[in-house]
């Protein structure tokens, strides 16, 4: 099996594309990127050249993947959200030595319009929502939105807003999880 690409995409010699990953029309992958198997890569996104991205991650229209960022499996990067790779740009100085590394662990959603300031790590299964801006780290399962991203809240794996009791279930799959010192992890049961 091979991945699949419109007509319209542009795909650079050197560039590694797992099986079953779909490219959809006006998107650029450069070579030396790396993007894993039964990806979407919706229309107009690009993808630079020491970008990685896992499996199973959905990247919808209009988003641009830069250097210096990696996105583990199962990550969802909303419509035209946008990641950052220098702090302090300016057209008339070459910052290119100034990238700063960003990392979105496995399960974490971006939701559209949101800005990831280069630099941070966005925890496990944490969730950024729409138009919100994060200049810190995330920690894993938490909910952020605004201007800046403040916590609100946590979210299991499948979606589904978590109670903020010491201890919780979901309430659509059945996933425990314990909060200790704005901190959210698994357990196995309550």
């Amino acid at each position: 099996m091979s991945f699949i690409a419109h007509e319209s995409a542009v795909i650079d010699d050197g560039a590694s594309i797992g099986n079953a990953t779909k490219i959809w029309h006006f998107t650029h992958v450069c070579s030396g990127a790396i993007i894993g198997e039964n990806c979407s890569l919706g229309q107009n996104v690009f993808i630079s050249a020491n970008a990685k991205i896992g499996n199973n991650v959905k990247i919808q229209n209009n988003v641009s993947v830069y250097d210096a960022v990696t996105l583990e499996d199962d990550v969802f990067c909303g419509p035209s959200m946008v990641f950052t790779n220098v702090y302090n740009p300016r057209s008339h100085i070459v910052r290119k030595h100034e990238y700063l590394k960003t990392l979105v662990q496995k399960g974490a959603t971006i939701g559209a319009n949101a800005t990831i300031i280069c630099g941070v790590t966005i925890g496990r299964y944490a969730f950024i929502g729409a138009g919100s801006v994060v200049k810190a780290d995330v920690p894993a399962y938490a909910v952020m939105v605004g201007v800046a991203a403040k916590h609100i809240g946590w979210m299991c794996e499948c979606g589904v807003r978590l109670t903020d009791a010491a201890k919780t279930e979901c309430s659509l799959c059945g996933i425990a999880y314990e909060i200790i010192n704005g901190r959210c992890e698994r357990i196995d049961r309550l």
